[in-house]
């Protein structure tokens, strides 16, 4: 679905369940390096998973947005009526090589001096040798299942075997095809690895100009979280058959097709960009050449932010607030649990949940369910997306009771506005709140870090804050100076100025083009 129409553009953007549609840090970012370089023109392809879980744009499209086009992966797609196909045994060939290709987990043991077999698959494709059609019904690909069936599966059951490898293979035939139609662009940018990040890969190969990668949070890491915790992934061993400390075959399928499509995208990014050093080494230990990676924090509109600053009320506002989508990854329901003590410490202090609610509907409304069961009604409040200008100066602590965070721009954010943070220990929290260095150390602690899923820990870390002046006084003032000396916008635009510039000046790659 096209909503703007464009005829090429400076930059690609491949955007996975982000911006536009979807609020949030990872779109807030998208929108402002957008806005940022408007010397430059953008593409933008959105990929989502059905068109019902998307409502309406989060965000007006800046003027240098000159293209937008909404794909969904697992909505409703026309198939052709089956009809038995005999297959190209060449292409099948082709398919055998490529999924050996895929199952060398170390990048650097491939042979250089074989070409992608990527590439030979989607000239196959281009050309019209090998469809849709083919996959779901020739006898190639039927004799290619069975025999991977035989040797590889070891799940009983062979119709779910086999309905689960056409599930997995839908979405690729959908990328292969925005490859093909996607406008003229000089570079590439995704913002994730997964089925956005392999588009990339697939845009390389076929256009020759070159992809940079930017990951906030470690996409197969949060898949797997996802998956582990999924309640559709079939399990069809008996309770003797079992084994605790296995993984279920279908499980590990997907776990694994997820770090393949993860591989591809390192393999063929030119620019593989993390937020802070923890990630950069695991996207290394991923696939990723150490070479091509490096680190740029996210940054905020100091000045923007500090005049937010001007409007907060004096002394500390018993206003406890969770920025954030209301989804298991952020764990609300932890932090709603801490708040019955807090509030029992505390009876005057408010809980706000700012953030959507549409992603998850059904843990949602746990959570609401759970603020009835503790007695919090008339103290926890669910507020949905809010303006942080508006919502900042009142709030008194910022929390992220997250399982799982990159470098999150609320946190930044808050201690421009002069809120300090308890935080989880996940992703670089730490590193934003006590420090990185010996100098970032010696500007003192913005807030508190706790472990995960620990709501008394919680509690008494935000309890110290909101009862101690001193300490709450000492940690705005060590957030503020943290985000003037390491974190503001002008630091992370000039970073990517040079990622761009340096991508925008490439040649094609006339080898990996066809």
């Amino acid at each position: 679905m096209i909503i703007r129409q464009g005829k090429s553009a400076d930059v690609g953007l491949l955007l996975e369940g982000t911006f536009p549609y979807v609020s949030g840090g990872v779109s807030s970012w998208v929108n402002q390096i957008i806005r940022g370089f408007p010397e430059l023109t953008f593409a933008l392809c959105f990929v989502g998973s059905r068109r019902e879980d998307y409502g309406d744009m989060r965000y007006p499209l800046p003027d240098n947005v000159v293209h937008l086009e909404v794909h969904y992966i697992h909505g409703d797609h026309a198939q052709a009526p089956a009809k038995p196909r005999k297959g190209d045994p060449d292409v099948a060939g082709q398919v055998r090589e490529l999924h050996n290709h895929f199952r060398q987990r170390d990048p650097s043991k491939r042979d250089p001096s074989k070409p992608n077999p990527m590439t030979a698959l989607l000239k196959a494709f281009h050309d019209g040798k090998y469809t849709q059609e083919d996959f779901l019904y020739s006898r190639t690909s039927w004799d290619y299942i069975t025999e991977q069936y035989r040797e590889r599966c070891t799940d009983p059951s062979f119709v779910d075997y086999f309905w689960t490898v056409r599930i997995m293979h839908q979405p690729l035939w959908q990328l292969m095809k925005i490859a093909e139609e996607f406008i003229p662009v000089r570079t590439y940018h995704t913002i994730s690895t997964g089925y956005a990040g392999y588009l990339g890969a697939l845009l390389k190969q076929r256009r020759g100009r070159p992809l940079i990668l930017s990951e906030h949070g470690i996409y197969t890491k949060e898949r797997k979280i996802d998956l582990f915790q999924a309640q559709w992934i079939r399990d069809n061993r008996g309770v003797l058959e079992k084994d605790s400390s296995e993984v279920a075959y279908f499980r590990g399928l997907w776990v694994r097709f997820f770090e393949v499509l993860g591989r591809e995208c390192y393999q063929h990014a030119q620019h593989i960009i993390a937020l802070y050093e923890t990630n950069r080494l695991r996207q290394i230990s991923d696939g990723a050449p150490a070479e091509r990676t490096q680190n740029i924090p996210n940054g905020i509109n100091l000045p923007h932010l500090e005049k937010v600053r001007e409007n907060r009320v004096p002394g500390i506002p018993l206003t406890v607030c969770l920025i954030g989508r209301v989804v298991p990854i952020k764990d609300v329901k932890t932090f709603v649990r801490a708040m019955r003590t807090v509030v029992n410490r505390l009876p005057d202090v408010e809980a706000w949940i700012a953030g959507p609610e549409d992603e998850d509907p059904e843990y949602a409304r746990d959570c609401h369910l759970l603020v009835e069961g503790l007695g919090l009604g008339d103290k926890v409040k669910f507020l949905g997306f809010q303006k942080i200008d508006e919502l900042l100066p009142k709030v008194g602590v910022m929390v992220l009771s997250s399982i799982s965070e990159a470098l999150p721009l609320v946190i930044l954010e808050g201690y421009a506005a002069g809120v300090p943070c308890v935080a989880t220990d996940v992703g670089s929290c730490r590193q934003l709140i006590e420090g990185l260095d010996a100098e970032d150390r010696a500007l003192g602690s913005a807030g508190e870090i706790v472990g995960i899923a620990d709501p008394e820990a919680l509690a008494l870390a935000i309890l110290r804050l909101l009862s101690e002046p001193a300490r709450w006084q000492s940690a705005q003032a060590a957030g503020a100076a943290r985000v003037r000396r390491y974190y503001t916008q002008d630091m992370m635009f000039a970073k990517y100025r040079a990622v761009y510039e340096d991508a925008l000046q490439q040649p094609d790659d006339t080898e990996g083009a066809y």
